[in-house]
């Protein structure tokens, strides 16, 4: 069946959530993927930041494929090696003290939400509690993701949505300070906002909301669901900033490419929020896909890759860098790690993105004008510089 047909077919069965990019991928390897007609792409996409490893690791692949001979599913009703594994090492990195694995990102999202009412709950005796969350975010699909969501686009079909949410903006302390009643329970906000635009969180900022949090017993909840795993140059960003979070969620490049997500919970909120029949998941903790996340943080010692990320940082922002200084239309780079955007002026982001597939290079986007560049941890400063020159190349053929 040729490409072109294989659309048509996805078309014909699978619901139109998504405006797919004209390609059918097929197979990958390291920071590559080849499309059913051999085509070769340098991936700077990575399955929206999840593909840490890159493509086909074989300790990776060979670790799912020993699970499978072993142990598929078993349920939360019974205890599994790969999920206390995975849990530890999870506690190990992060240094926060309870693990709860989910499904994806937004299940994570849930979890949280669910473990800091339940806390105010607990500590109050009533209900009725109040989120802060920030604008711009993004935190999923959702009907609770999309509540404490700060872009009404993404809200607006879907209301009433959960009450009680109340909106500050991003790297502005006074509004989060404004928004705090008795009925806050949780502030929860992106390190690094990635789909409102690839925007990091000022150090101070961070850290007054840590300080309000501490004042008025209130739940600090990081989404660290893309920029965490090594991204930004530590396992999670916000160890970067030297605050930590009382919930983290986290998912994509946890798992390396199955679907899992996860909340982390400090001491504090563990002992005092979900209990058993609070919470659950069927599939959460599944032998297979903890046995990935546990691959995933041997791997990443053993390639030393939060090291490997730390150094190529300054190369990566040096060479977009040149681009925005070399295209009008290219008018600022922002973002940390291997988590980078650049704003695009005069022409839709989207024609620059689909210029970029043309010649064999994957990128995204971030909000209405930012193209989104956030790689397999893996690439090599040559693979820095092919992405350079294919953008490049794209941005000339739009004519900017």
């Amino acid at each position: 069946m040729k490409m072109n047909e294989m659309m048509e077919t996805s078309e014909e069965y699978i619901l139109h959530t998504y405006n797919r990019f004209p390609v059918v991928l097929e197979r990958g390897e390291g920071a590559y993927l080849y499309d059913t007609d051999g085509k070769q792409y340098l991936d700077f996409a990575a399955g929206i930041a999840v593909c840490a490893l890159g493509h086909s690791n074989p300790e990776y692949l060979d670790a799912l494929k020993n699970q499978m001979d072993r142990l598929m599913h078993v349920s939360n009703l019974y205890y599994n090696r790969p999920m206390m594994e995975a849990g530890e090492k999870v506690i190990a990195v992060s240094g926060m003290d309870k693990v709860f694995f989910t499904n994806s990102g937004t299940e994570a999202i849930e979890g949280a939400l669910k473990a800091a009412k339940k806390y105010a709950f607990e500590r109050d005796g009533h209900s009725g509690h109040e989120i802060i969350a920030m604008e711009h975010s993004f935190h999923g699909r959702s009907v609770g993701a999309l509540s404490v969501t700060g872009n009404a686009h993404y809200r607006e079909p879907f209301e009433p949505l959960m009450g009680g949410v109340k909106f500050a903006g991003y790297n502005d302390l006074e509004s989060v300070k404004e928004q705090i009643t008795d009925k806050t329970c949780a502030i929860i906000l992106e390190t690094v906002q990635g789909e409102g635009g690839i925007y990091p969180a000022d150090g101070e900022f961070l850290k007054g909301v840590r300080r309000l949090c501490d004042e008025h017993d209130i739940v600090m909840i990081l989404d660290e669901i893309q920029c965490g795993m090594g991204r930004c140059g530590d396992y999670f960003a916000w160890q970067g900033y030297g605050v930590q979070p009382d919930v983290m969620t986290c998912a994509k490049a946890l798992g390396g490419g199955v679907p899992v997500g996860a909340f982390v919970m400090n001491q504090k909120v563990a002992k005092a929020s979900l209990k058993p029949g609070d919470h659950g998941a069927t599939y959460g903790g599944n032998p297979f896909v903890c046995a990935a996340v546990s691959k995933v943080f041997d791997l990443f010692e053993k390639y030393e890759l939060i090291s490997h990320v730390r150094e190529l940082t300054p190369y990566l922002e040096q060479r977009l860098d040149e681009i925005v200084d070399q295209y009008d239309c290219v008018t600022q780079r922002r973002g940390k790690g291997f988590m980078q955007g650049l704003v695009i002026t005069g022409r839709p982001v989207g024609e620059v993105i689909n210029r970029a597939l043309e010649n064999g290079l994957l990128v995204i986007s971030a909000g209405t004008d930012v193209l989104r560049l956030v790689p397999p941890l893996i690439i090599t400063r040559e693979q820095i510089d092919e992405m350079t020159e294919k953008l490049k190349d794209s941005l000339n053929q739009v004519d900017l």
